[in-house]
């Protein structure tokens, strides 16, 4: 038995390799003993059973006194082996037990997305895998999961993943969805039907939009988590600016509508009839105009590669928004719309800067690249900004 040891500022990880049996088990226990005598404070206790062959009875003896002795206590990157005999000793039901995840391999997928989160591959006909960037951890990935359930028993049309991987070291979510394809490539193939695909478009948010949110509900703010993401990024901007971006926000009306927060065209999926979501890492509730403007801020102002990343060339996206906000705003006057289209706008300004927040890695190119464009998207226009964000009051 050969036993590792770490401390994360309170976060103990010990880490059993080879066979936990009855000739290595008293060993085990004073090394354990020792190392955690000598920690102060434990906040947590994992043990990483990845390279674990084996376990005996003397071994389940030693969890059960870390489960008793911690109640943070967790067993992670568990094999199928020693797995069934914990299942069978009934350890599964009296500790935390996390079974190791299945690899997979993306070498030769297509790629059908790329977000701020991760990046969505064709795994087979039937089956896409979400990956998710360097750094995320498994609370992330399982919030995701979280989210989708709970927007799906509120009636959003979303894929609910079925399993979690690990590609390489990063983790994945695994859907099945037939024959689908995301809605920009569809319009991408055919543009002549980019009316039919923005009157979907319009449709699902105006479907989302229309769902109230319980107020037990686990899903988030998404006003509150804008503001706390534009106060992360102070570090890029002077607080001039920053304090620009906290005034449109403070003039969003409240709401308390179900959003998705990153329903640009290569997260909808088009399955037979219908648009499912695979994309739910950011749903939260609020009032419309912060979905729409998220939207506006992807397929209007994207700066990179537009066509890698959205999917389509950028006037086919710039046309899908337009139509896709007439359709949502049918029936309302010519006026009435074009003051909407004015409100999402100003209030895509914030959207356009704070997705900064979801990474602190991004290149300093990067960061350079969107401070340059705030002194040439923000500042020369805010008199205008701060005017059309006056009337949202009156957008109920």
């Amino acid at each position: 038995m050969t036993l590792q040891f770490t401390n994360n500022e309170g976060h103990a990880i010990i880490t059993l390799c080879e066979r936990l049996d009855t000739s290595s088990a008293m060993q085990t226990q004073a090394e354990i003993n020792q190392f955690l005598s000598a920690q102060s404070p434990i906040l947590s206790v994992t043990v990483n059973a990845a390279e674990l062959e084996y376990v005996s009875s003397s071994g389940l003896r030693i969890l059960l006194s870390l489960t008793k002795q911690y109640k943070n206590f967790k067993l992670v990157e568990v094999n199928a082996d020693v797995y069934d005999v914990l299942n069978m000793t009934g350890f599964v039901k009296i500790m935390c037990v996390e079974r190791a995840l299945r690899q997979m391999s993306i070498e030769g997928c297509e790629i059908l997305g790329v977000g701020g989160v991760g990046t969505v591959y064709r795994y087979n006909d039937d089956t896409i895998i979400k990956v998710f960037r360097d750094g995320t951890t498994i609370d992330e990935v399982r919030n995701e999961i979280t989210m989708s359930k709970e927007a799906f028993v509120m009636g959003m049309p979303t894929a609910i993943s079925f399993d979690i991987v690990k590609v390489g070291a990063q983790y994945g979510l695994v859907y099945e969805l037939l024959h689908a394809d995301t809605l920009s490539s569809l319009i991408m193939h055919h543009p002549e039907r980019i009316h039919e695909y923005a009157r979907m478009y319009a449709n699902l948010f105006r479907q989302l939009h229309a769902i109230q949110m319980p107020a037990d509900s686990c899903v988030p703010n998404a006003l509150e988590h804008e503001r706390k993401q534009v106060l992360h990024i102070r570090r890029y901007f002077s607080q001039e600016n920053i304090d620009l971006l906290l005034q449109i926000l403070d003039a969003v009306p409240a709401g308390n509508r179900l959003l998705h927060l990153d329903l640009q065209a290569k997260n909808a999926m088009v399955q037979g009839d219908e648009l499912m979501l695979i994309d739910m890492g950011e749903v939260g509730y609020g009032h419309p105009v912060l979905d729409l403007a998220h939207a506006y801020s992807s397929l209007i102002l994207f700066v990179g590669d537009y066509e890698a990343v959205i999917g389509m060339p950028r006037k086919l996206g710039e046309q899908l928004f337009d139509l896709t906000i007439d359709y949502y705003f049918e029936g309302q006057s010519a006026d009435i719309i074009a003051l909407r289209k004015q409100q999402i706008a100003a209030v895509a300004n914030v959207r356009n800067y704070s997705w900064l927040a979801l990474s602190d890695s991004f290149p300093e190119a990067v960061i350079q690249q969107c401070q340059q464009l705030f002194n040439e998207r923000v500042i020369p226009h805010r008199d205008h900004i701060l005017n059309v964000i006056s009337t949202l009051k009156e957008w109920c």
